[in-house]
């Protein structure tokens, strides 16, 4: 190769005797290049592979052989046009062509002379440019040549300081004796930016050219010094570090050999062991290092050291790279789904759904599921499944009552009894960095003056920031991106939009009595006998015994009271077989009350008769819905009073006096006497004990209460309603509707006036409960007053 070089080298100098600028022509093809610039008088080889240029090569060749090769402006254009083209070029000559397979084409070019494009005069096949031949004199003087060889001098030291620089082109510089010649040469060879090469091709002017060349020499050298300092730097370190590796291994051979060991080297050297296998990344790695610098060079005694030393314990036991292989079966998780869980078929669907799209794009990140609904429905029984279904860890952290922020992201070490916050915590405690990681109770946060618990969740469960989750503790970013984070409430009203915004909420809602007969005779009757130690030949419960502690003994959406009942009744038997009885017993409706005592509740409509001044209403809390009376009293007074009892909140509070004010408005059209209404003050009273209540969906029973008192007609005690009305009547929609059908089906009350706006919602209804119910939807409270209210006998 070097032989073949040296030919057409000496080829090329014999050719550039006979060269003659005038006889180029005026109209040539142009060859646009992109990561380099040409200089006369040099050879340059070239892979061309852009049509265009191919095109202008073989235009060329069917010639004269001639090219004007031009830099482009920006390098990242894939076809460039003229404008897109420098121009100042050299006119170059191919004189060796080598076709490759790929179908590009490798070219030796000459460089022959500068020469400025003035023109195009054709765009397409290829650029053909007319030019003008820019020929220089290249006078000498003393400045001149004192410029050349200190040019010279900066190329020659710039290659013993490492510049890469062939070792012909350091021989031949020497040899030139022209100034532009000598400039464009070194430029050819120095390694720098295409824009500093062009500026020397475009200066015609030879001293002006070295002028130019040399200050580009002076910042290269300048460069060249600094790497070379940080190379020495980095030698001489990483020397120190082997000098350091070897006096220890000489120390330790030196101990082995006496017999002797220093407890605190072994300490030191255990705790290395300890860094190197936690696989930590290299931020973490470097703090961890640097502790057991500081613990190494710390006096025994200091009571520092055992801050340190809890801090590297810490640093070491957490998962930094330990992690589960997601197992995503669809198949397989419906059947975990189905077995752990009786019911829910939508919330299952849902999870599915999220699990089909993990499995597909193969992503960690996606939305963060808060299961919403009472307690007892399985929110988090059915967090265990889906880790489960993923062959992941499962971690539970309850939130309930936490106040304080440092429960979330740690205290400070600068704290007595410091430690890193609960999520760190459970990470820990599961030993890997990607559990299924369920927050639950996130609505029973507070907020107090040690700050603000929500506020610091955002960052663990944004999937944007959780990469580099900072624990004030640990003081090095954890990744969190990983973990699959569950959040579990009762309700939302106490979760801030921040963080809500963060998380897909999907809604659990209560089971019906055959439900919750399914769920006693699949899940919690067997798993009480085995807890008891009895068997099913000791104690059977009968469906209809079931049935009566579910309407007799309990209220609640979900399945916790039911389930305490069981087992209170399994108590009781165990009992009779540990003092000798060998009598099997089947739990009968008749014979509930024996185990359980008196019924608690009573099934069946709230209202035994119909009243007058009461009406029933529906609302939802965190048990799941529920049914409210409303009474209401009209007494001796200014007109102007009106007085709210029960426990009521201040939404509960604006509906009253919505609904005060509607009844007024409407008193001529219900028949009453407006002087009536001026000389008696109102009384609202919400029986309930002291439950708090609250909520935007008690108006239409507030309204309907207030015009049974005036008109003096009773309320149907086979009705009940929910819905919010405004100050005209109209009845606006609410929410819970599926939790307030439930609650009315329990108590056995079948007819329900509803918000003609929450028709839709009635799909969410068990197909059961809706087939035994019927809906009356309204737009005003008039048309629920003719539903409602009838004549006294």
């Amino acid at each position: 190769m070097k032989k073949q070089t040296a030919w057409i080298e000496e080829e090329l100098r014999e050719l550039a005797a006979g060269v003659d600028a005038a006889e180029f022509p005026t109209e040539i093809p142009v060859l646009p290049i992109r990561d380099a610039v040409h200089f006369p008088d040099e050879l340059s080889p070239l892979l061309v592979g852009r049509d265009r240029s191919l095109k202008a090569l073989d235009f060329a060749l069917n010639q004269d052989r001639l090219v004007l090769v031009v830099a482009q402006r920006d390098v990242t254009i894939d076809d460039p046009d003229a404008e897109d083209l420098h121009t100042m070029g050299v006119i170059s000559e191919a004189v060796q062509v080598l076709p490759v397979p790929d179908g590009t084409v490798r070219v030796v070019l000459r460089g022959l002379a500068r020469a400025r494009m003035e023109s195009v005069i054709q765009r397409e096949p290829h650029i053909i440019a007319r030019i003008s031949v820019v020929s220089t004199e290249e006078p000498m003087s003393p400045r001149i040549e004192a410029m050349m060889r200190e040019c010279v001098r900066m190329f020659e030291r710039a290659a013993q300081m490492g510049k890469q620089i062939p070792a012909e082109a350091m021989t031949s510089v020497n040899y030139i004796d022209k100034p532009g010649r000598l400039a464009d040469a070194i430029a050819h060879h120095l390694q720098i930016h295409i824009s500093e090469k062009q500026k020397i091709l475009s200066l015609t002017d030879p001293e002006e050219r070295l002028e130019s060349l040399r200050e580009l020499l002076v910042n290269e050298l300048e460069v060249l010094e600094i790497q070379s300092e940080i190379r020495s730097r980095v030698e001489r370190e990483m020397g120190d570090t082997q000098r350091e590796y070897y006096l220890r291994e000489q120390l330790r051979v030196i101990q082995q050999e006496l017999n002797e060991r220093d407890d605190r080297l072994t300490e030191i050297d255990e705790y290395r062991e300890k860094v190197a296998l936690a696989v930590m990344p290299d931020e973490v790695a470097e703090r961890a290092e640097h502790e057991v610098k500081r613990l190494e060079r710390m006096p025994p005694a200091a009571p520092e050291g055992v801050v340190i030393r809890t801090y590297l314990d810490w640093l070491c036991s957490l998962p930094w790279s330990v992690e589960t292989q997601d197992t995503v079966n669809i198949k397989a998780a419906q059947k975990i789904l189905d077995k752990d869980h009786y019911g829910l078929q939508k919330v299952k669907e849902r999870i599915l759904e999220f699990l089909a799209v993990r499995q597909l794009t193969h992503a960690q990140k996606g939305p963060i599921l808060c299961f919403v609904g009472p307690p007892g429905v399985g929110k988090t029984s059915i967090g265990r499944s889906i880790a489960r279904s993923l062959g992941r860890k499962f971690v539970r952290v309850s939130l309930g009552g936490v106040r304080d922020e440092a429960e979330i992201r740690g205290h400070r070490r600068t704290y007595v009894g410091s430690m890193p916050g609960r999520i760190i915590h459970g990470i820990k405690q599961c030993g890997s960095r990607n559990p299924v990681f369920m927050l639950d109770e996130i609505d029973k946060l507070g907020i107090d003056f040690r700050g603000d618990p929500t506020a610091a969740l955002l960052e663990a469960l944004d999937p944007e920031q959780n990469e580099r989750f900072s624990d004030h503790y640990l003081e090095v970013p954890f990744d969190l991106s990983d973990a699959m984070f569950i959040m579990t409430a009762n309700i939302l009203d106490t979760v801030p939009p921040a963080l809500m915004d963060r998380m897909e909420t999907l809604r659990f809602p209560g089971y019906i009595e055959d439900e919750k007969l399914a769920i006693a005779k699949g899940f919690l009757v067997p798993k009480n006998l085995r807890d008891h130690g009895l068997g099913a030949s000791r104690l059977k419960f009968e469906d209809e015994g079931l049935r009566s502690i579910i309407r007799s003994y309990t209220r609640e959406a979900g399945v916790r009271g039911l389930e305490r009942e069981i087992a209170a009744v399994c108590r009781k038997v165990a009992r009779k077989v540990a003092e000798g009885s060998k009598a099997s017993v089947a739990l009968t409706k008749r014979g509930v009350g024996s185990y359980l005592g008196n019924p608690r509740y009573h099934y069946g409509t709230a209202e035994t008769k119909d009243l007058e001044a009461t009406a029933t209403g529906l609302v939802y809390t965190e048990a799941g819905g529920d049914i409210i009376s409303v009474e209401v009293s009209l007494v001796p007074g200014t007109g102007k009073e009106l007085l709210l009892t029960g426990q009521l909140g201040d939404v509960m509070k604006e509906s009253a006096l919505a609904a005060q004010t509607f009844i007024r408005s409407r008193a001529q059209a219900l028949g009453v006497n407006p002087e009536l209404l001026k000389t008696r003050d109102v009384h609202i009273h919400v029986p309930a004990g002291a439950v708090p209540k609250d909520g935007p969906s008690a108006g239409i029973t507030i309204a309907t209460a207030l015009a049974s008192a005036v008109t003096e007609r009773l309320v149907r005690r086979d009705i009940v309603m929910t819905g919010e009305i405004t100050l005209r009547g109209k009845v606006l929609p609410v929410g819970g509707i599926k939790e307030k059908m439930l609650a009315a089906h329990r108590a056995g009350i079948l007819n329900v006036i509803l918000p003609k706006l929450n028709e839709h919602d009635l799909d969410d209804i068990p197909d059961k409960v809706r087939r035994e119910m019927t809906f009356h939807f309204v737009n005003h409270v008039d048309e629920a007053l003719k539903l409602a209210l009838v004549k006294k006998p």
